[in-house]
């Protein structure tokens, strides 16, 4: 029997604003965003810290939402709502934010994807800059609409490295986990 309060315990004690598995849709995204938006403004962050938190899960979550229908599935229904699922979680820690998701991909485009983003890492703050207009500029644009914009706006907009994992579930399928962290801003004493 799953208990409940010591579920509630964890998430309280890692301090999880808000947590959910399921698919992602484009109503569920507008309240996500709403409910994110007003436990930050009740937890009185900044303007500043709510603008920026906000914008990079915007990023995060159009991403999941964009490329979660990337590959059919065959199996059972219960199989295929899996698959087709995302997880995210948002964390108000002490000194920053911690976004988590996770999804399955195909296991043969996890390594274009790490390529992906070890480049975007290996980038400095003003090149990440140069290859965000150059990526802009080169008028590629994928079939979801995206000009591979997503990993370049979310290393830029958070300032950090993105921390991402894959784990191999079989010869098909992969499960790709993206933490990014976000500074608080420093409050003067």
């Amino acid at each position: 029997m799953l208990d409940i309060y010591d579920l509630y315990q964890k998430m309280e004690s890692n301090k999880i604003l808000l947590s959910f598995k399921g698919a992602i849709t484009s109503e569920l995204l507008t309240s996500i965003l709403q409910i994110v938006e007003t436990r930050m403004e009740e937890l009185q962050d900044s303007n500043k810290e709510r603008k920026k938190v906000f914008n990079i899960l915007v990023e995060i979550l159009q991403n999941l939402y964009h490329h979660i229908d990337d590959f059919d599935v065959e199996g059972t229904a219960e199989e295929v709502n899996n698959i087709k699922s995302s997880i995210f979680m948002i964390s108000r820690l002490e000194t920053e934010y911690k976004i988590v998701t996770g999804n399955y991909l195909l296991s043969e485009n996890v390594e274009k994807l790490k390529s992906r983003i070890d480049h975007v890492n290996g980038l400095e703050k003003d090149e990440l800059k140069q290859f965000y207009k150059e990526t802009l500029n080169n008028g590629e644009m994928s079939l979801k609409g995206g000009g591979g914009l997503g990993f370049i706006d979310i290393a830029r907009k958070s300032g950090q490295k993105l921390d991402y994992n894959f784990i191999k579930i079989d010869d098909k399928y992969s499960f790709f986990t993206l933490i990014v962290r976000v500074e608080k801003v420093k409050k003067d004493n």
